[in-house]
């Protein structure tokens, strides 16, 4: 061999080495594509979880509150108790749901890249939308049944605390907008 084939050979090996190096760099300072989105997606989740307590939160607040408000007005504390046992189911429904998304979010980051990461989540939502509804009518059966609280109180305390996680999620999300 030639000392001027063995230089070309060693110029094309010190130029493939660099433009690997380069390559290498490149990967290793630019974040990946998808860095951001990730990101963002994590600090809506935080968001989620923090805006579900919150409204569990004042849903037990306001089934308290109305509670004794049925006290002072009726002066029966069965009603009063009823009230406030189809509040916190509905609190309780509320605290369900933030804790089964904080749990399905878990290992939603390191599936996103398979397809069967996406049914597993999709069948995860259809189970713990079932547990919930199961969860409600256990308990709301439980405080008409075992309890023997008024039927109309509960479900009167139960749809109050729903539409305070209504109200409550519509303010929540334009107080955060802005």
């Amino acid at each position: 061999m030639s000392f001027s084939t063995s230089s070309k050979v060693l110029n094309k090996l010190h130029k493939s080495v660099i433009a690997r190096g380069q390559e290498w760099e490149q990967e290793c300072l630019t974040p990946p594509a998808s860095a951001t989105i990730i990101a963002t997606l994590c600090a809506v989740e935080a968001k989620e979880k923090r805006q579900a307590r919150q409204i569990a939160c004042l849903q037990a607040g306001a089934a308290l509150m109305v509670s004794g408000i049925v006290y002072s007005l009726n002066g029966v504390p069965q009603y009063a108790a009823a009230v406030l046992g189809g509040g916190l189911v509905s609190a309780l429904n509320g605290t369900l749901l933030a804790w089964r998304m904080s749990r399905a979010a878990l290992p939603s980051a390191l599936e996103a890249q398979h397809s069967s990461g996406a049914h597993r989540q999709l069948r995860l939502m259809y189970f713990y939308a079932a547990e919930r509804f199961l969860a409600v009518v256990v308990l709301l059966g439980l405080c008409m049944a075992a309890l023997k609280l008024p039927p109309l109180a509960v479900l009167g305390g139960f749809v109050m605390g729903q539409a305070v996680l209504l109200v409550a999620r519509l303010f929540l999300n334009k107080s955060n907008r802005f």
